[in-house]
C-alpha cells in the first residue's frame, strides 16, 4: 500500500476535524498541478494556515506539504515509468517548475535521533572515499542508512578535510572504501542521474535545531538562494538568524544539502565552509544546469 492509500484508510469519520482532513486530501489531490501552499488551502477552508497545519499532521502524520509531494511524486513517478514522459514535459505536468526542483524531491532523508547524535557516532560505521568532482576533490562519507557526509577540499588538503568531518562524530568507526562511496559521488555530481526510482538517500547526524536547519535547505529549488532570514522564518525562530546561521555552517552535507544557497542579509554570500570560491562555483554550476 503506498503513502497516499496508506493516509486515507487511517482516517475515520469523526466531527468538524475529520471534514477538515477529507477536504484538504480532496483539494490537494484535486489541484496539486497548481502546488497550492498552506496559506491558500488555508484560505479556501476559511481557517488559519497554522491550526490547519496542526490538525491535518495529527490526523494524517504528515503535514500538508508532505502529502502534496507525496501525490506530486505518485503522478511523477506514474508519467515516468508508465507512459515514459521525458523529465522536463513531466516536471510542467505535475506542477513543478523544471527538472531540477523535481529532483530535489527525490533526495529523501531522515535524521538520527537525539540519543544516536549524543553519542557522537558511537556504534556508527562511516565509510568514506575521496572523489573528483566538478568543485575541486570530494569526501563522501556513508553510513548502511545512506550519504552522511559530503565536503570538499583541494588537491593536498585532504588530510585536513577528513580530520574536519571525523571530528564531528569522534565515537565513529571510520574505513577508508572508495568502493562504497563511488557511486554516491557519481550520483551527485550527474544531473542525468537524479531519477526517481532510486533516490538519493540522506542521513542527518545533528541535533534538533540543526536538523531542522538543514530539512529548510532542502527546501530551496535547484538554481535558487535565500537568506538566513527566511530560514529562520521557515523554522518557526525568526529572531534566531545567527543560530541560523551557525547551523547552516556545520551542515555536515554540503551540496545535496545545499547551505551553499543560503545567503547573508541583501543576498551578499558571506561565508562557507569549504571556501567562497567553491560557493560561487556551485551556484554557477546550479544555474548553467538548471
Amino acid at each position: 500500500m503506498n503513502m497516499i492509500a496508506k493516509l486515507e484508510t487511517d482516517i475515520t469519520p469523526d466531527g468538524p476535524d475529520y471534514d477538515t482532513v477529507r477536504r484538504v486530501i480532496e483539494l490537494i489531490s484535486e489541484e496539486y498541478r497548481d502546488q497550492p501552499s498552506l496559506e491558500a488551502i488555508a484560505a479556501r477552508l476559511n481557517q488559519s494556515p497554522t491550526q490547519l497545519q496542526k490538525t491535518f499532521t495529527r490526523w494524517a502524520g504528515l503535514s500538508p506539504k508532505a502529502f502534496l509531494q507525496a501525490v506530486t511524486l505518485d503522478h511523477a513517478k506514474r508519467l515516468l515509468r508508465q507512459e515514459e514522459m521525458p523529465l522536463l514535459e513531466t516536471s510542467i505536468e505535475v506542477g513543478l517548475s523544471g527538472p531540477s526542483r523535481l529532483h530535489d524531491l527525490f533526495v529523501t532523508h531522515e535524521a538520527m535521533s537525539p540519543g544516536e547524535w549524543k553519542a557522537k557516532g558511537g556504534g556508527l560505521t562511516i565509510r568514506y572515499g575521496f572523489h573528483t568532482c566538478p568543485f575541486g576533490t570530494a569526501l563522501v562519507m556513508v553510513t548502511d542508512r545512506g550519504l552522511a557526509g559530503l565536503a570538499f577540499s583541494d588537491s593536498g588538503d585532504e588530510k585536513a578535510c577528513l580530520e574536519d568531518m571525523t571530528c564531528r562524530w569522534p565515537n565513529a568507526e571510520y574505513v577508508e572504501d572508495r568502493e562504497a562511496t563511488a557511486p554516491y559521488a557519481e550520483r551527485i555530481f550527474q544531473p542525468g542521474r537524479w531519477t526517481s526510482d532510486q533516490p538519493l538517500r540522506v542521513v542527518l547526524i545533528g541535533t534538533d535545531f540543526q536538523v531542522n536547519v538543514w530539512q529548510s535547505l532542502l527546501k530551496i529549488p535547484f538554481g535558487k538562494a535565500v537568506t538566513y532570514s527566511d530560514i529562520a522564518k521557515d523554522i518557526g525562530r525568526p529572531t534566531a538568524m545567527r543560530a541560523v546561521g551557525a547551523a547552516v555552517g556545520a551542515n555536515p552535507i554540503s551540496f545535496v544539502v545545499p547551505c551553499h544557497r543560503a545567503l547573508g542579509k541583501n543576498g551578499a554570500l558571506t561565508g562557507y565552509h569549504w571556501g567562497l570560491t567553491r560557493k560561487r562555483a556551485m551556484l554557477g554550476w546550479e544555474s548553467a544546469h538548471a
